[in-house]
């Protein structure tokens, strides 16, 4: 005789269907427990029981030759699956899924889905409204706005709800004989959990509990021939999956992240479930929100959490509610704890409604090869995933820091960007790196992509970065990539990135090509500093492509438009940091900075590259003040072409205003020459002398337009350059600071 089937319809991350869920569970004593859920992977299932099993976890099952496609099912504390799994492992009853199996999911080629596929209907679903939101319809007949404030106070909040289960089947089946038909992979589905059940009914000789969607309980309920069920399945397809359990995320738990089945605030589901059995519920999520208020800085007294209590009490016995729920207590604790304003509630909303907790999976769980060597690493570098974004600097001194530092970039490598570089620390040398860290559950199917590469990070970083290397064709790109293997500290790839280098450098003459890959490799100079690594190489390497360049360049600045024109300066500015980084041998410099003088003297020249390239000069002092002032003179005479005088101007002083400030001969110069232009012609080049000024503060203006009138503020200030000033200065330092001295003894 087949062993009676208990259906519990529960609603997925349901803390209130969980907790009638054990009720009936306790109540019923079945043999064997089924749970909606992909049949191929019920193996896994017992895992969840394990103590080391942190929640929010997720079932992972992917595609063997294609791990992007992959779908998730997450887990929480306060979902009746993972309820209902934790009793039959407590009380050695049969535990599967029953569900479609993800090999034939997955064999759809349809994209990454999260969770419930109730919430991936085909279109012909979604236009009737009854299987779209069946919660919604019940509600709306309940006199409700929406399903949500309906399911909690019915089931969720509930303290006597009734029997729950057979109220609900009543009710769903009174609404499937009034939607349209499912389609053919809601049927199919479907078939698959009746199949599964009559299977274990003919193993097991004690009560079957089926957990599953309440929307499914009336098709598991009816009777079909097994024959008839069979036929829905034939010919479906399928492909090689492999499952596994991933870390979650609550903020992923969230309806809002996007999560067709998930709740609309995950931190209030779990206090449901943490304060179950309490009579004080209220109290306690009241004191949560003002512990979160004064640690932001606010002042919450006793008495106005005994009024918020009070008032969220009031609210529901107006509203016709059995207990106080959400929406009472928020608006409760806005108006006697934020005293009204929901500018304060905002601030603490995110962590008190969603929450930044990450799950974790024990050692013994059979993982993929890269998420058991990211386990690994995580535990010896100190490093917990957190869903919140968090900052974190790191000192490459320290073998701790250079061992985050190492699997961060690994990571950034294998396009898992789990933290994102926000300064470099130069301007506290090259020993310090500056993160903000923020886990995604998606990062966990990304390392299984990148198996293709390896089995431990360090390998699929160095495979994949070698991959890259050989494919760059860009010397620059190819430059950046060599950094990034070296700060990754993959030595094999920095091998074969040097090498490659070396050899496209040699077969180059793009002089931008060329200026491109100078930043990356003076960084690399630079890094060898803080890091161990084959720099010596680069130091080798670097003067031959600065002199390649320093030779190509007045050729490739020729003739050039205006968005050649604007690259190729920036690449020069950029290249001239790098010499100045890298601080070369002196002959290579010069040469260098000759070829930067040959753009001055070739009438050819693009005059915005050869205004930068000016710059370069006076500021480096291989152009004289005088001369270049004459030179300035030049390019800005009345015979010269606006739009090239203006190209010189924008070139030579953009970024650089500051000088026109002490500089009386370039500040005459340009004066003469904006004096000498026409209205039109003015104000054509309007947004050129904004961008050009737009550098100085408000301060420094005011200090041109002095120096320019001629004019002494009241106390004296003002600047001029005076004779002899260089000889002057050092007698004037000593005295300064002996004064200095003599007043700090004093």
């Amino acid at each position: 005789m087949p062993a009676p089937v208990s259906l519990f319809g529960i609603r997925h991350h349901g803390p209130g269907s969980a907790r009638r869920l054990i009720e009936a569970l306790d109540s019923l004593q079945p043999s064997a427990v089924l749970i909606e859920g992909p049949s191929d992977a019920s193996d896994l299932l017992p895992m969840l029981a394990d103590p080391e099993m942190v929640l929010p976890v997720s079932l992972l099952a992917y595609a063997e030759d294609d791990a992007a496609n992959a779908t998730f099912f997450p887990f929480a504390e306060y979902s009746p699956e993972y309820q209902a799994a934790l009793w039959a492992v407590r009380h050695g009853a049969l535990l599967r899924f029953i569900d479609l199996p993800a090999a034939d999911r997955l064999a759809r080629c349809a994209p990454p889905v999260q969770g419930d596929d109730e919430a991936t209907d085909d279109m012909a679903q979604q236009e009737d409204p009854i299987s779209r939101d069946p919660i919604g319809i019940l509600a709306a007949a309940a006199g409700y706005a929406d399903g949500e404030s309906w399911w909690s106070d019915v089931i969720e909040e509930n303290p006597h709800p009734g029997p729950v289960f057979a109220a609900v089947a009543d009710a769903m089946g009174a609404l499937r004989a009034e939607a349209g038909a499912i389609d053919s992979d809601e049927a199919a589905r479907e078939a698959t959990m009746r199949l599964e059940i009559a299977r274990a009914a003919k193993e097991v000789d004690g009560p079957l509990a089926i957990v599953c969607g309440a929307w499914h309980v009336p098709a598991l309920a009816r009777k079909t021939s097994l024959t008839e069920d069979r036929a829905l399945l034939r010919g479906r397809p399928k492909t090689k999956v492999k499952a596994t359990w991933a870390p979650w995320t609550t903020p992923r738990l969230a309806r809002a992240s996007g999560y067709g089945a998930g709740v609309a605030a995950p931190g209030w589901c779990a206090h449901l479930w943490q304060t179950r059995d309490m009579a004080d519920r209220d109290t306690i999520w009241l004191t949560r929100i003002a512990g979160l208020l004064r640690d932001k800085g606010h002042f919450v007294s006793t008495a106005s959490v005994i009024e918020a209590q009070r008032l969220g009490t009031g609210l529901a016995a107006l509203r016709g509610r059995p207990a106080p729920g959400f929406e009472e207590l928020r608006e409760a604790a806005i108006a006697c704890l934020c005293f009204g304003n929901p500018v304060l509630w905002e601030e603490i909303a995110a962590e008190l409604l969603v929450g930044s907790g990450v799950g974790s999976i024990p050692p013994s769980t059979p993982l993929a090869p890269l998420l058991e060597d990211l386990q690994r690493q995580q535990k010896a570098t100190r490093l917990k995933p957190e869903a919140l974004e968090r900052d974190l600097s790191v000192d490459l001194r320290s073998d701790s820091g250079l061992a985050r530092s190492t699997l961060l970039h690994r990571l950034t490598i294998l396009d898992i960007p789990w933290g994102r570089l926000a300064d470099a620390g130069r301007s506290r040398g090259t020993f310090r790196e500056n993160w903000k860290l923020c886990w995604q559950p998606e990062f966990a199917v990304r390392l299984v992509e990148h198996l293709v590469y390896g089995s431990t990070i360090a390998d699929a970083a160095s495979a994949r970065i070698v991959e890259q290397i050989e494919a760059d064709a860009d010397l620059g790109a190819l430059a950046a990539r060599v950094r990034a293997a070296m700060i990754a500290d993959l030595p094999r790839a920095v091998a074969i990135g040097i090498a490659a280098l070396e050899h496209k450098a040699a077969l180059t003459s793009d002089c931008r090509a060329l200026l491109a890959a100078l930043p990356p490799m003076a960084d690399i100079l630079r890094y060898g500093e803080a890091r161990s690594g084959p720099a010596e190489h680069l130091a080798l390497l670097m003067p031959r492509i600065v002199t390649e360049a320093a030779f190509a360049l007045p050729y490739a600045a020729r003739n050039l438009d205006a968005d050649a024109a604007e690259a190729m300066r920036t690449a020069i500015l950029d290249a001239e940091r790098a010499v100045q980084l890298a601080a070369l041998e002196g002959d290579v410099v010069e040469t260098w900075y000759g070829g930067l003088s040959r753009l001055l003297d070739d009438d050819q020249a693009t005059r915005l590259v050869a205004g930068a390239a000016a710059r370069l000069l006076y500021e480096a002092e291989r152009l004289p003040a005088d001369e270049a002032v004459r030179l300035l003179g030049r390019m800005l005479s009345p015979g010269t072409p606006i739009a090239q005088a203006a190209g010189f101007f924008e070139g030579f002083l953009a970024g650089a205003g500051q000088r026109l400030i002490h500089d009386d001969g370039l500040r005459s110069a340009v004066d003469v020459w904006l004096l000498g232009l026409d209205e039109e012609a003015f104000v054509t080049n309007l947004p050129l002398f904004r961008r050009v000024f737009s550098a100085l503060d408000r301060m420094e203006r005011r200090r041109l337009i002095d120096a320019l009138l001629a004019r002494r503020e009241r106390d004296g200030g003002g600047y001029r350059l005076l004779p002899g000033a260089d000889e002057a200065w050092p007698a004037h330092f000593a005295r300064v600071t002996a004064l200095l001295r003599e007043g700090a003894r004093s």
